[in-house]
C-alpha cells in the first residue's frame, strides 16, 4: 500500500474523462442522432452510442495510458509502488486497445456491437467484481468499480436483448 498522499487523491482528469467517456458522450451522441437523422429513442439507439464510447474510446485510451504510463494505473488506480506490474499493465493495454477498437468499429459496422457487448460486457462485469472483491480503498478505484458494474449491466442488457 502507497504511503504518498498525493497518489491517495481523487485524480479530476481520470474522474472527468471516466465521466465523459462513460455517461457524457453517449447521452450526446445518443440525443444528436435522434435530432439529426429523426431517429426514434430506443436502447439501440443509445446502445451504438454507449458502445463506441463507455467500450469503445475508453478501453482504446485506457489501453494507449496503460502502454505508454503503466505507472498511472499502477500507483493512481491499485495504489501499487513497485514497477514489476508494470509488464502487465502494458499487456493489459494492448488487450484494452483491442477491445477498445472493436467498439470504435461498432459505430459503423452494427453487426460488431453483439460481439462487442459480449466480450467487453464480461471484461468490466470481472474487473468490476475485482474492485468490490478488493473492497476499493481510493476515490479513484471506487469511480472504476462503480463505471465497470454500470458498463457491465448496460452491456449485459444489449447482449440479451439483440442475441
Amino acid at each position: 500500500m502507497t504511503t504518498n498522499k498525493e497518489e491517495n487523491k481523487p485524480n479530476l482528469f481520470y474522474m472527468s474523462s471516466v465521466t465523459v467517456l462513460t455517461f457524457v458522450i453517449p447521452v450526446v451522441g445518443f440525443l444528436s442522432d435522434h435530432f439529426w437523422n429523426s431517429h426514434a429513442l430506443t436502447f439501440e439507439l443509445f446502445s451504438k452510442w454507449f458502445i463506441f464510447s463507455a467500450v469503445g474510446l475508453r478501453l482504446f485510451l485506457a489501453g494507449i495510458k496503460q502502454v505508454k504510463n503503466p505507472e498511472f494505473t499502477a500507483k493512481v488506480i491499485f495504489e501499487l509502488e513497485s514497477t514489476e506490474s508494470f509488464p502487465i499493465l502494458r499487456e493489459l493495454g494492448f488487450a484494452n486497445i483491442c477491445f477498445g477498437l472493436v467498439g470504435i468499429v461498432s459505430l459503423y459496422k452494427p453487426e460488431w456491437r453483439i460481439v462487442s457487448a459480449f466480450a467487453s460486457g464480461i471484461y468490466y462485469g470481472i474487473a468490476g467484481l475485482q474492485h468490490a472483491i478488493k473492497k476499493t480503498s481510493n476515490t479513484n478505484e471506487k469511480v472504476a468499480l462503480v463505471t465497470d458494474l454500470t458498463i457491465f449491466v448496460i452491456l449485459f442488457i444489449y447482449f440479451v436483448r439483440f442475441v
